[in-house]
């Protein structure tokens, strides 16, 4: 078993100064020298079993009295918080002397002290939460869903199984029966058109209530998805986020659990394990079968190709900028990245589909292309979309013999990339640069986010005042 020595030592020490015992009385009776004891009692060394038991004997108590992990008193909390503390890197950088939390503190001065490290603790998480920390767990997180071909069974079980006993059958999951859902787990579903502006829902947990929008968010965050998203913290038993990789590990859980309601995995694999065998994969029809938007049903593909289909494949989503906003990968379709590997924001090659799909003036149906590129040929199928913050495209590709399962294989469209060389679409031809480089000067949108730093809080980009005014508001009154 693993001691918490610092709070081992403060109960040994509670135990003897409340029977008015000194270390040397204690030493006595336990045959142990008053420094070994002072050392115990500080934290800082472990003591042998039978000393442990000669400790307890000395002080009329049990071994499991002393090994308790509550502290004795609010003063030895206040004790042990600040030990803990002064251990601690974050102190050690200050170059700063420790505090003693010794008797001879007033509490009041412990108070004080113990508040002062948690917010030292508090403004250095803030800070570790920087866009490039930001980049580093979502790549990681990235790189985990590659290494597991995008699949999470477990919560596909859970998902499907809670939608089965709200009374889910086949086709789509109605609203009637995400409503049925929350009920199942003691909460009432409610539409406000007060929701505090940096939220998408909010859960009051005392009184089973998840409230939500009255209309769907642009963007395609769909009414139910935003309540299976709610329910999905609770029914995943999510704790409040300690770190920004954790908040965005709960953001790709729930939006899991939310496609693995919507789209359960049974009912889904057998549909497209038929349009396999007809050689007619195609995604707007997946999408239309299930009632969810393009880019959820390419996402929840990528969830059951591999695993289901044995077909491995790469999604992109790509601003209208050229920028790709997110993007996954297990067929090994060079997908642009940073030195530090991450691919957010990061251009996309002009040639690829992803881009040349906004060049076309259908965009009713699906584009289809072959790429060829220095891993290979992809096949891939995009479809275009607009929002309030300008378009996109949604692309779902797989390697060039596993386009024979999918609609639009017969394509004559293909194109030649040779991306990440830069000659290939980032770099000027060297006549149009000697022309116009030293007789140009453009002015550059700027992009906010460039400048933002990561929001702050439990929640990121959350204010807490808002969200507590919104739940004292709409509060039952007894």
């Amino acid at each position: 078993m693993s001691l918490d020595l610092i709070t081992l030592g403060r109960r040994i020490r509670h135990f003897r100064t409340e029977r008015g015992m000194t270390l040397e009385a204690l030493s006595a009776a336990t045959n142990a020298a008053p420094s070994q004891l002072s050392l115990v009692e500080n934290g800082r060394r472990e003591p042998r079993v039978s000393l442990l038991g000669e400790i307890a004997t000395a002080l009329d108590v049990t071994v499991p009295d002393l090994l308790s992990d509550a502290p004795p008193s609010r003063r030895a909390a206040l004790e042990i918080e600040l030990d803990r503390a002064q251990r601690g890197p974050l102190f050690s950088r200050l170059g700063l002397p420790t505090v003693k939390p010794s008797q001879k503190l007033p509490v009041p001065v412990l108070e004080n002290l113990v508040g002062l490290h948690r917010e030292l603790a508090r403004r250095a998480s803030e800070a570790i939460a920087t866009p490039e920390e930001a980049r580093r767990a979502n790549t990681q997180l990235r790189l985990e869903m590659q290494a597991r071909d995008n699949a999470m069974p477990h919560i596909e079980e859970v998902g499907e199984e809670l939608a089965r006993r709200a009374g889910y059958t086949v086709g789509a999951l109605t609203h009637r029966t995400v409503a049925r859902m929350a009920e199942l787990l003691g909460f009432q579903l409610l539409h406000v058109d007060d929701l505090p502006r940096s939220t998408r829902t909010v859960t009051d947990l005392e009184n089973g209530r998840i409230y939500l929008p009255p209309a769907s968010i642009p963007g395609g965050h769909g009414l139910r998805s935003l309540a299976l998203q709610a329910i999905a913290h609770r029914v995943l038993g999510h704790e409040r986020p300690a770190s920004y990789a954790d908040f965005l590990r709960q953001r790709l859980e729930i939006s899991y659990f939310a496609a693995s309601c919507l789209i359960p995995r049974s009912t889904a694999v057998a549909w497209l394990e038929d349009r396999k065998q007809a050689r007619d994969l195609a995604v707007e029809d997946f999408r239309d079968a299930f009632g969810v938007t393009h880019e959820a049903a390419s996402q929840r593909f990528t969830n059951l190709a591999t695993a289901h289909l044995g077909i491995r494949l790469h999604f992109l989503r790509v601003g209208d900028d050229g920028a790709l906003y997110r993007g996954y990968e297990n067929d090994g379709v060079p997908l642009p990245a940073d030195v530090t590997g991450a691919i957010e924001g990061q251009p996309v090659c002009r040639r690829w589909a992803a881009r040349s799909a906004f060049a076309r003036r259908d965009r009713a149906t699906e584009f289809y292309q072959y790429t060829d590129t220095p891993a290979g040929t992809y096949w891939c199928s995009t479809q275009t979309g607009t929002t309030t913050a300008g378009e996109f495209s949604i692309t779902v590709g797989v390697p060039f013999g596993d386009a024979r399962w999918f609609r639009g294989r017969e394509t004559t469209l293909r194109q030649t990339s040779t991306c990440p060389d830069e000659v290939c679409c980032h770099r000027p031809p060297s006549e149009l640069s000697t022309r116009w480089e030293d007789a140009s000067w453009p002015s550059a949108r700027m992009h906010q986010h460039v400048l933002s730093a990561l929001p702050a809080g439990p929640f990121p980009g959350v204010e807490s005042t808002e969200v507590f005014d919104f739940l004292e508001k709409h509060a039952p009154r007894g």
